[in-house]
Parts: C-alpha cells; sequence; structure tokens
C-alpha cells in the first residue's frame, strides 16, 4: 500500500503544471462555438454558390402538335441560354423543327431539316453596367469574405475568455492554499496550547478561542475549494481532451505561482492605437458593410432608370422545303424600351441604401473611438495591476515580518493569543492581496491584448 502511494505520490509531482497556451491551443482546435464560428465559411460559401445559380446554363425543351385542326403540323424545339455577368447579357443558341403544314404565321415552321438559331440579348441602361443577378453574386462575395473578421472576432473573444478563466483557476487554487496554511497553523498550535493548558501555563480559555479560530479557518478553507472546483468546472468548458470532452484540472496541474508579470512600459502606448485599429476586425467589418449597401445603391439608382434591351439573332434554315418564304440565312435586330413612370420602389430603396450608408460611416468613427479608448483603457489597467502587485508584495513582507515577531512574544508570554491572530489573519490577509493583484494583472493582459487585436504570445 505504503509503495502504491508512493508511486502516486511520485505521479503527480511528475504531471507538468497546466499553463495558458495549453488552455488556448484546446480552445482552437476543440470549444464548440469557435468550431461553429468556423462554420461560417462554409455556410458563406454555400450562399456564393447558391448566387452564382443565376449564371448557370440553362436548357429549354418545347414542342407542339395540332391534331384533328386544318394545320395539322407539329413543331419541337430546344434551347441553350446563358447569362453573362455584363450588361445584363443574354446568349442563347438552338435547334428546332417542325413537320407537316403549318400557316404562313405561325412562327414555329421551319424547312424540313430544321433551323439552327443563336444570339445575344443585352441592355442598354437599365440592367447595364448592374443588375440583380450580378448584385447578387456580389453581396454573396462579400459575406464570403465577411466570415473572416467574423470569425477573428470570435477568436479574439474566446481566447480572452479562457486566458482570464486560466487565471481565475490559478488565483482560485492559490488562495486555497493559502486558507489551507493559515488552517494549519492553527491546528499545529491547538496540540500545544492543550499541552500547556494541562500544566497550567495558559488559561482553559485560551484553547477554546484557539479551537474557535481552528473552526473558523476550516470554514475559511471550505469556502476557498469551493471556489477553486468552481474555477475548474468553468475552466473545463475551455480545456478539453482528445476525445473532446471537457477537463477538470486538479491541483495537481495548478502551477505554484504566477509567472513573472512585464509592466507595461511608455512606449508600449505609441502607436498601438493605429495599430488595433488595423488588427481589430470591426473595422473590416463595417467596410465590407459598406461595400454590400453600395451594392445595393447602385441596384436601387439601376432601377430607376427605363429598360433599353437590344436582341440581335441570326437564323440559319437547313433543307429547301416546304416553305418557300424561309431563306437559308436570317439576320435580326430588336428593341425594346420600358420605362416605369413612378418608380417610387427603386426611389424608396435608394433613399434607405443612402442613409444607411451615412449611419454606417458614423458607426465606423464611433467604432474607431472605441477602439482607442479600449486600448488606453486596457493599457491603464495594466498600469494600475503592476503597481499594486509592487505594493502587494512590500506588504506580504512586512505582515510575514511582523507576524513572525508577535509569535515569538507570544512563545515568551509576553503577548496574548488575539494580538497573535490579528497579526497572523493581518499577514496571509497580505498574501490573499498579493494573489488577486497577480491575477488582475494577467486578467488585464487578457484584455490589452484583444483590445489590441492580439491572441497570440501567452
Amino acid at each position: 500500500m505504503r509503495t502504491l502511494a508512493l508511486l502516486l505520490a511520485a505521479w503527480a509531482s511528475a504531471v507538468e503544471p497546466l499553463k495558458v497556451g495549453e488552455v488556448i491551443a484546446s480552445v482552437e482546435t476543440k470549444y464548440p462555438p469557435y468550431l461553429m464560428a468556423l462554420i461560417e465559411q462554409d455556410l458563406a460559401a454555400g450562399r456564393l454558390r447558391q448566387a452564382s445559380g443565376a449564371f448557370d446554363l440553362g436548357f429549354v425543351a418545347r414542342g407542339g402538335f395540332n391534331p384533328g385542326s386544318y394545320y395539322d403540323g407539329s413543331s419541337g424545339e430546344v434551347t441553350f441560354q446563358q447569362a453573362l455577368p455584363f450588361w445584363g447579357a443574354d446568349v442563347f443558341a438552338g435547334y428546332r423543327v417542325s413537320s407537316g403544314f403549318l400557316a404562313d404565321y405561325d412562327k414555329s415552321r421551319t424547312q424540313e431539316d430544321g433551323e439552327l438559331r443563336a444570339g445575344l440579348r443585352f441592355s442598354l441602361l437599365r440592367d447595364g453596367p448592374i443588375d440583380r443577378r450580378r448584385a447578387d453574386l456580389w453581396k454573396a462575395r462579400l459575406e464570403r469574405e465577411a466570415a473572416d473578421p467574423f470569425i477573428r472576432r470570435q477568436r479574439l473573444d474566446v481566447v480572452r475568455a479562457s486566458a482570464r478563466s486560466y487565471y481565475q483557476w490559478v488565483s482560485a487554487g492559490l488562495r486555497l492554499g493559502v486558507a489551507e496554511e493559515l488552517h494549519r497553523v492553527a491546528l499545529e498550535r491547538d496540540s500545544g496550547l492543550r499541552t500547556q493548558a494541562e500544566k497550567g501555563l495558559v488559561a482553559p480559555i485560551v484553547v477554546v478561542d484557539n479551537e474557535r479560530l481552528v473552526i473558523s479557518r476550516q470554514l475559511g478553507v471550505v469556502q476557498a475549494r469551493r471556489r477553486f472546483e468552481a474555477a475548474a468546472l468553468e475552466l473545463s468548458l475551455f480545456f478539453r481532451g482528445s476525445d473532446d470532452a471537457p477537463v477538470v484540472p486538479g491541483r495537481e496541474r495548478l502551477p505554484p505561482a504566477f509567472p513573472a508579470h512585464v509592466p507595461p512600459t511608455a512606449a508600449d502606448e505609441r502607436g498601438q492605437v493605429d495599430a488595433a485599429a488595423s488588427r481589430r476586425p470591426e473595422l473590416g467589418r463595417i467596410a465590407l458593410v459598406r461595400e454590400r449597401l453600395e451594392i445595393d445603391r447602385r441596384l436601387a439608382d439601376n432601377d430607376t432608370r427605363p429598360n433599353l434591351d437590344v436582341t440581335a439573332a441570326v437564323t440559319r434554315s437547313l433543307g429547301s422545303g416546304p416553305y418557300v418564304d424561309r431563306r437559308q440565312d436570317e439576320a435580326g435586330v430588336g428593341v425594346e424600351l420600358r420605362l416605369p413612370l413612378q418608380r417610387n420602389e427603386a426611389r424608396g430603396r435608394l433613399q434607405a441604401a443612402e442613409a444607411e450608408l451615412r449611419r454606417l460611416d458614423r458607426d465606423a468613427a464611433f467604432a474607431r473611438d472605441r477602439i482607442a479608448n479600449e486600448v488606453r483603457d486596457g493599457l491603464s489597467a495594466l498600469r494600475a495591476a503592476a503597481e499594486q502587485i509592487g505594493q502587494t508584495s512590500r506588504n506580504v513582507e512586512l505582515a510575514d515580518r511582523l507576524a513572525e515577531a508577535e509569535k515569538r512574544r507570544f512563545e515568551q508570554g509576553a503577548t496574548d493569543l488575539l494580538a497573535l491572530q490579528i497579526r497572523e489573519q493581518a499577514a496571509f490577509d497580505a498574501r490573499f492581496a498579493d494573489v488577486e493583484a497577480r491575477a488582475d494583472f494577467f486578467r488585464a493582459q487578457a484584455d490589452y491584448r484583444a483590445a489590441l487585436g492580439e491572441t497570440d504570445g501567452y
């Protein structure tokens, strides 16, 4: 049994402390909300493919016959049609053939071997520079590009949240260790005081007072352990194993202390605001939204114009009969003008798009101000936290010296237990404050890096 205990102790001591980089690496590969954000790329690609369907090659087949009529002919036709990505143009080509006898006014009649047709239709005014099909395709491409700033925003958020959760876990674990040490000191003193009371060296009430202190500090240990367990459970949402299941890190993976902190320098603020504005995804997203609204504005402006469509087609008849009026080659050009008179729908969309663009310009300006504010606020919090660490470290040193001096006086009988308890509590309160100050620094560091648009360097 003793051998097993030694093996377990050796294994526990061999376990590497959990580092924040390990947690972030887990987040980037296994954290479900972030993986869901990555699916946005697939969604945007699907929407782009859907929009490109407006330019798919089309195929039409039709036919007709007249049973029991004076004109007993029949006809059939197949046509291929392809939309072009400029000037609202379409090209078409096909073949049709008829049999029997059809009226002279019937456009479906052909010579005995059929007829080949090909042509082009394009727009000179409305639907020339832009039309609904191209607008939808361009906006779908922008949506695909917009998936990148969306994912980068999600990555910033989850990296920041996971780093804060990690440092909260470290803080809770170190506070638990301080609480346990505080309880151990009172517990070790208890047996000595009982021996002294039996010899009449101290009053029995002193033993009672120390027993109360033991119970009080035991309650503190329970509360600290609960906070550590809660922090570990929260961290497990970000830290996952090989099977992608949450891993609740135990105390065996707790680092002995916070890593060394590096206070910010005055040079850190120079150029950081501009650098953050270039890295943060918000302004990139706004720029893409603006391009999308500009497409809507152009499309609405396009829809206020009249349609002037031109169609040019050539026809080649195959065969020599039965119709003498069907020449071998024919060419034709058609022009169609359509003019919406009031155009309220298009003008309303144009007005709304222009208003949205003005609002977006204000949003972009405010986003720049907000980014600058977050960078400066993050740097301020980082400096304050670094200053606090210097003060709490000195406070721990002084409080420990006072507690040690009070302990020697108590052992010499020069002071009472109450004074020693006060000094001990002050010393451990100073350690609690130091742990919290260091946790505040690294949480502020996570916030500052998120404000800068950085996800590396942990």
